[in-house]
């Protein structure tokens, strides 16, 4: 059994971690940490919870985890918050899966230009981006893995295959991604309110949102080359799921049985990754509340592009979930124990 705590566990992704845990065969949860909720009991926070986990938040105190023999650690709090909770954990040997962006940039510089001073740039080398479709060979051996952003896993998985078997042009790329409002977090925002968000639909951080740069390093890393992509996020009325519309112009003479071969062959053992045919797309509504991506695609022989649709769960395969299956990778479990859930639907 893993002792297992989370740190930031009154958040959604950290009460969704919770939910995916405690589900798990091989987990045991032994420590809960809020700063607002400390003391409290959480299923008196989350009433959802009532009958399945009544453990009562705690700070944060990294000496108190060793006690209780933590052997994974799950930092689901804000970014620079992260970076100072992270090397505590590491220092005595607790293993993290931090769902923070504070890891996932391998340049420091391109970290502060988009987010803040970075207070322990040291440990940016030794993090491995743990996105489990393109780096498992990686996580496995890893002390502390950078869990991907949401927005960045809906397209780099739609985007690998065809980076990879150089199919497209790397130049023209444009990402355009729907997520719901549980993206932006619990705490009280004027931009997530109800009547600000129900009954309508926009786009935001236009050209500035944060996840652009990870986005275009897996890109860059994948393609061997720089490259540089047109990124617009949007809020829907939903609750949860992210919906990634992705366009490129296909190299001269590619065919479109080389495209479905290159999806074929990049996902055919990939436990969480679902290829739509027979000309149906991916909806949010089939992968609520589970760890898929649900992947769809057309070749539009008009323009000479490609379109390439996928649907996650923002809370599970853009967070929790990911991270729950990063932990079984880097401890040898079986990589989809925990998860094998059926999406919520309808």
């Amino acid at each position: 059994m893993l002792n297992v705590a989370v740190i930031g566990a009154t958040g959604y992704t950290g009460v969704e971690l919770v939910r995916l845990l405690l589900r798990h065969p091989q987990v045991n949860i032994v420590a809960l940490t809020s700063r607002q909720y400390a003391n409290e009991s959480f299923a008196q926070i989350f009433p959802s919870m009532v009958g399945h986990l009544d453990t009562v938040c705690t700070k944060f105190d990294a000496a108190e985890l060793v006690d209780r023999k933590v052997d994974i650690a799950f930092t689901a709090v804000p970014h620079k918050t992260a970076m100072e909770v992270v090397p505590s954990l590491l220092e005595r040997n607790i293993r993290v899966v931090d769902l923070s962006a504070d890891y996932r940039l391998r340049d420091v510089g391109v970290y502060e230009q988009w987010y803040q001073t970075h207070t322990s740039p040291d440990l940016v080398n030794s993090a491995v981006y743990g996105l489990p479709e393109l780096y498992r060979s990686k996580i496995g051996a890893a002390d502390l893995v950078a869990n991907p952003g949401c927005y960045p896993t809906s397209i780099a998985v739609a985007m690998a295959p065809l980076v990879l078997e150089k199919l497209i042009e790397l130049d023209g790329i444009v990402l355009d991604s729907k997520s719901g409002a549980t993206g932006a977090g619990r705490s009280a925002k004027t931009s997530s309110l109800f009547c600000e968000v129900n009954e309508g639909f926009k786009a935001y951080a236009v050209t500035t949102h944060r996840h652009t740069p990870e986005i275009e390093q897996t890109m860059n890393e994948l393609s061997g080359a720089l490259v540089k992509v047109n990124f617009t996020p949007h809020l829907l009325p939903l609750n949860r799921g992210i919906l990634s519309t992705c366009y490129a112009t296909l190299k001269p003479g590619v065919t479109q049985s080389q495209v479905d071969a290159a999806f074929e062959t990049c996902y055919a053992s990939e436990p969480f990754v679902r290829l739509c045919h027979g000309g149906n797309l991916p909806n949010t509504a089939y992968v609520r509340g589970s760890n898929f991506v649900d992947l769809g695609w057309v070749v539009d022989h008009r323009t000479g592009r490609i379109i390439v649709v996928s649907a996650i769960d923002n809370l599970v395969k853009g967070a929790a979930g990911q991270a729950v299956q990063n932990m079984n990778i880097m401890f040898g479990l079986v990589e989809s124990e925990g998860l094998t859930v059926v999406p919520l639907f309808p």
